[in-house]
């Protein structure tokens, strides 16, 4: 190993040179630059627009590590999980392939499924309910994905790349900041002792031997001055080079903001879609579940034999069949129960419905619906009882009776 003790020595030195601990109260100890402190050497000042600039960087950094962090424990609860993820990240290794949590529900369910018998209404269930979790835990992978991809990395990658080199350029520049500071303390003394032995002649100066010291002594301190001033211009210049790359590099946090201000449309616009695929799925769940129930509920079975497994929570509004679905319109209309009214509506008769939750139409055979608002319903002749023709204004389409409370 080439160890050089005269660089060591030297680097030692210029650190001494700039840095030295003062007593402070134990609630804060700063280090002492040159002297600043201590009114010995006066500190060189920034730029007041470097300086907004220093500080408009600061206040990215952290709160981009608040929101990266934040983030990281939205997608990931888990803090055991996120710390294998971190781990696998800095060994540079592929994370293997994780079953989310709605996945393993839905394959429990399915397991569940074989054991109670596939062909049990619960069993049937089961296989319903499990299918479309997995659905969901589906969604889930891919969310999670495309928010790692498109959201997570590039804030990861400006804390991890651009604002380690700005660091770094920003401690170089405290560094020829304090290199400054010494030159022109040193500068100051030299013209201080400069002007002390011009003011203050020496009288023995008439003998030959006292006039030759004196001459030489004066020369000394000019000689001195000169370097000071000198070694003064090289760190100003130095100095005002590396303010300039600082500066260009804290003026990219403009940069960096267009940057993640797309990343962070690209995470709302993935949380958009992956919410939109759960509520499709969870409306073709409903769907699944009410056939489900409506199919075994035959004239001759009491409601023992096969209850609806959805329950009022689950489901968008609907409750079981031959329950009373209330009203909170303020209208003096009655609702009815809708196993009664199905039973009861004409074929070709047409009633007013008020719409109970929002809807969006799967297709073109159906109409979208917006909760509260009236609508015209009637059915047709070999028609899914689970479902009426709706009509508002000129607009017709299907329309699913458990977002529907009819009215008297």
């Amino acid at each position: 190993m080439d160890f050089n003790v005269k660089k060591l020595a030297s680097d030692a030195g210029v650190f001494f040179t700039r840095a030295v601990q003062t007593e402070q109260p134990a609630a804060c100890k700063p280090i002492k630059f040159t002297e600043e402190k201590l009114g010995q050497a006066e500190k060189t000042e920034l730029d007041p627009h470097l300086e907004n600039l220093i500080t408009r960087a600061d206040c990215t950094k952290n709160w981009t590590e608040k929101i990266l962090k934040q983030t990281e424990v939205l997608l990931q609860p888990n803090p055991s999980a996120r710390i294998e993820e971190f781990i696998y990240d800095k060994l540079d290794k592929k994370l293997p392939s994780r079953t989310t949590n709605a996945e393993l529900l839905g394959q429990y369910m399915l397991e569940a499924a074989i054991e109670f018998g596939p062909e049990t209404p619960y069993g049937k269930t089961l296989i319903t309910v499990g299918e479309y979790q997995k659905r969901l835990g589906g969604a889930e992978r891919e969310f999670l994905h495309t928010s790692a991809a498109t959201f997570l990395s590039p804030l990861r990658n400006f804390l991890e790349g651009d604002w380690r080199t700005i660091s770094k350029e920003r401690r170089l520049l405290e560094n020829r900041r304090l290199d400054l500071d010494i030159c022109k303390a040193r500068l100051k003394k030299a013209k201080q002792a400069e002007a002390k032995a011009a003011a203050a002649p020496d009288f023995q100066e008439t003998r030959p031997r006292n006039y030759v010291l004196s001459a030489s002594a004066s020369a000394l301190l000019s000689e001195e001055v000169d370097k000071a001033e000198h070694e003064l211009r090289v760190a100003q210049t130095e100095f005002d080079r590396q303010a300039e790359v600082t500066r260009l590099l804290l003026e990219g946090i403009s940069s960096t903001h267009l940057n993640h201000l797309r990343c962070l449309q690209d995470f709302a616009e993935a949380q958009a879609t992956y919410y939109a695929q759960c509520h499709h799925y969870m409306q073709d769940l409903q769907r699944e579940l009410n056939r489900c129930a409506n199919a075994v509920s035959a004239p001759h079975s009491s409601a023992s034999v096969c209850p609806n497994p959805v329950s009022p929570a689950f489901l968008s509004g609907p409750a079981s069949s031959g329950a009373t679905i209330p009203s909170s319109s303020s209208s003096s209309q009655k609702p009815v129960t809708l196993a009664m009214e199905q039973s009861q509506l004409p074929i070709t008769g047409a009633r007013k419905a008020r719409v109970l939750y929002d809807y969006d139409a799967h297709d073109t055979s159906e109409l979208s619906l917006l909760a509260d608002e009236l609508i015209t319903v009637y059915t047709v002749p070999g028609m899914d009882p689970d479902w009426l023709i709706g009509e508002r204004g000129n607009e017709k389409g299907k329309v699913p009776v458990t977002y529907l409370e009819l009215l008297s």
